[in-house]
């Protein structure tokens, strides 16, 4: 029987002989990690056993870049991946540590079933419940706030969510309320913000969730990024790097000249409208392990990188393709398309459906709404 699949998506992971940078499609197994050169592989140019390994996360080994967790194995071998942006980094890190401490204890991987662990009732529909937290006119309002000299952008208080649900009815005091905001944060609707509620997280505190005014948390799609003050004086920014962040992580693009295909990290804003593209093996700018080193006004870029391309989407139009650009079927390459006002076609590809189905909705709302 093959080990369970836990989690999969691009990296970009550190060579051990030439120690240069590239992306690679990276599978979590319950025993260990394995590296694919591109996700159609059929054979990993890698495997990492996770028995005995520890794992360091942040990893400060390289200043100039960001998101960046290391693997040590018993053999005391390192091996280095470097995620796109830090809500992805932190996931693969919780699954990684869980799945270590499973092969320790003898244990199979599994999520954590809140309903079960914590009894909620089978009336409760998180999803839901979400969707209403998330309402612009009702919901709970996201904040910029600070604490010891960072920024924490797009996010509110552990206090302020339980607040929410005593003050709209949804639970009959604050305990019943620490039950439900834990479930939410245990299943991701919620995501922790802070080294106080990472921690708790993390199960160090008593409770999951803390209700606390100094405890941040954020929705996982709400664009939240954090970032240190500075002194300086402001950078006035090209206007196009304006717009908050509605989704970012990887995909594969066409070139337009050669046709060929490559893995490009994306970083989609609204109000402008705009797709950016980098080179996710590229050095990204300075900064420390939690934070991205702007200004209040500035949106997360890489510093002192700039994009290799733009896409302007206001007025586009994005539609999955069901073949690839040379007219060869593709079922199941979650191929898609933008066509923007200029009449450029760029394809693009998603790792899965799901994946492709999301990319589509957010440039469709942004191409909508943005300017």
């Amino acid at each position: 029987m093959e080990p369970k699949r836990i989690r999969e998506g691009y990296l970009v992971k550190k060579g051990s002989v030439f120690s240069s940078w590239k992306p690679m499609w990276v599978v979590l197994l319950e025993d260990g990690i394995e590296f694919y050169k591109k996700k159609s592989d059929n054979s990993p140019k890698g495997m990492i056993p996770l028995k005995g390994s520890t794992l360091t996360s942040p990893c400060q080994d390289f200043g100039k870049r960001m998101f960046v967790f290391k693997i040590t194995t018993t053999k005391q071998q390192d091996h280095f991946f470097q995620a796109a942006y830090l809500e992805e980094r932190d996931a693969w890190v919780r699954d990684i540590k869980k799945a270590i401490k499973c092969i320790e204890g003898g244990q199979k991987f599994a999520r954590k079933s809140t309903r079960r662990s914590i009894r909620l009732p089978e009336t409760i529909d998180l999803g839901a419940l979400y969707l209403s937290m998330k309402a612009t006119d009702k919901g709970i309002k996201e904040q910029i706030l600070e604490k010891d000299k960072k920024v924490f952008n797009h996010c509110f208080t552990g206090s302020e969510v339980i607040d929410w649900l005593v003050s709209n009815k949804l639970v009959r005091n604050r305990q019943e309320g620490l039950m439900i905001s834990a479930s939410l944060l245990s299943e991701g609707y919620l995501q922790p913000a802070g080294d106080l509620s990472k921690d708790a997280a993390d199960g160090i505190a008593e409770n999951p969730f803390l209700d606390n005014p100094e405890a941040f948390y954020y929705f996982p799609d709400s664009g939240f990024f954090c970032e240190e003050n500075s002194s300086d004086e402001d950078v006035i920014l090209r206007e196009e790097f304006r717009g908050v962040i509605i989704k970012q992580g990887c995909l594969l693009k066409q070139g337009h000249r050669r046709k060929n295909w490559k893995v490009r990290k994306f970083i989609l804003r609204e109000d402008p409208a705009y797709l950016h593209y980098y080179d996710p093996a590229g050095q990204q700018g300075e900064a420390g392990p939690h934070c991205v080193h702007w200004r209040l006004s500035s949106p997360p870029l890489f510093q002192g990188e700039d994009p290799l391309g733009a896409v302007h989407l206001r007025g586009c139009v994005v539609t999955s393709v069901e073949s690839n650009p040379d007219g060869k079927k593709s079922d199941e390459e979650n191929l898609f398309e933008i066509i923007t006002a200029d009449e450029v076609h760029y394809y693009l590809q998603a790792a899965t459906p799901k994946e492709r189905t999301e990319w589509i909705k957010a440039i469709q709302t942004v191409s909508r709404t943005g300017k």
